[in-house]
């Protein structure tokens, strides 16, 4: 049988999380035998809000060592940086010309992100959703792996592709989004209401995959429980069911072994634990990061083959784009 194909983007931002690790790039990981992979650099999404452009180069570099670091195999996936590829501006300017702007002033991410930015908030960050459709159906993508905040940009994204077939032509196939049952949404360690987040004020929020076990064993130790002593998954108890997740997603264990582990313990003990549990985990990914990063030009090497491979069915499907619409 024919693989589904897999495409999913990360922002340039760098200084990647645990969260963004758990949630994401570590299914990515899983995904790679089974299907078709394009994970994408998304930095043109990155510039929706102002860079600096030297520490902007420095993190698209950073996010892709990490990618290849923690488990992306380049044999098995497509990993390449949004902005080398033409076709993702070229397609989402077509898809500009027939997306409603009501669609997408229903988007809940840009209310809530235009709220924080107000007078400052960029046309861009107002069309980011159209730029990830053309990055989606660009590469026939089956799949988006997405967390619960993006599901709605996914389901934007079939209705532009909908739109697109109805008026010239069955061109793109229609995506589906993938949420992991676990670990779609790590929360923060100081507000575990919130996703976990690089942006918070309170930098002991995130664990970063990068941060030295002394960092991570101060954020762990400060983050947020509550009064009681019992130590369970319980929704109405975030700060310790966050701790939990955590747990649970390094270690593979059931959540009643668990418990089970750690009845009659205290905070401290599972602080402690999970700490250990952190630092184990994230130790490898580290040690291969410093080892790519080590040689400027392999890097540079892996991430132009990657374009290479992504521009080859970038310029096919554009080429079917440009028929159906009259453009050749």
């Amino acid at each position: 049988m024919t693989k589904k194909t897999v495409f999913s983007g990360i922002q340039a931002t760098g200084s990647l999380h645990l969260g963004n690790y758990l949630g994401a790039i570590r299914n990515w990981v899983k995904m790679q035998e089974e299907y078709n992979n394009y994970f994408c650099v998304v930095d043109l999404h990155t510039i929706t809000v102002p860079q600096d452009p030297k520490i902007l180069n420095a993190n698209i570099r950073e996010v892709a060592g990490l990618l290849f670091a923690a488990g992306i195999d380049e044999n098995n996936s497509v990993v390449f940086i949004q902005s080398y590829v033409q076709g993702h501006s070229e397609l989402a300017w077509i898809f500009n010309c027939l997306t409603p702007m009501g669609w997408l002033y229903r988007m809940t991410q840009f209310k809530e992100k235009s709220e924080k930015q107000k007078d400052e908030v960029s046309v861009g960050l107002f069309d980011y959703p159209v730029l990830q459709a053309a990055d989606i159906l660009l590469y026939d993508a089956h799949l988006v792996p997405v967390g619960e905040d993006q599901k709605q940009h996914v389901e934007l994204c079939r209705d532009i592709a909908q739109r697109f077939n109805y008026r010239y032509g069955n061109v793109f196939t229609l995506p589906d989004a993938f949420i992991p049952p676990v670990g779609g949404r790590v929360m923060g360690l100081s507000n575990p209401d919130k996703k976990m987040s690089k942006s918070e004020e309170n930098k002991n929020d995130a664990i970063f995959l990068l941060d030295t076990p002394d960092e991570i064993r101060s954020k762990i130790k400060k983050a947020t429980t509550d009064s009681l002593r019992q130590i369970c998954f319980d929704e109405t108890r975030p700060g310790v069911t966050n701790l939990l997740t955590i747990y649970e997603l390094l270690t593979g264990k059931k959540r009643s072994d668990i418990e089970n582990h750690f009845s009659g313990k205290s905070y401290k003990d599972l602080k402690e634990e999970l700490t250990e549990v952190v630092v184990e985990s994230l130790n490898p990914i580290q040690k291969r990061y410093q080892k790519l990063t080590g040689d400027k030009g392999y890097l540079d090497q892996m991430l132009k083959k990657g374009a290479e491979k992504a521009a080859e069915q970038s310029e096919h499907k554009m080429r079917q784009v440009h028929e159906h619409l009259g453009l050749r």
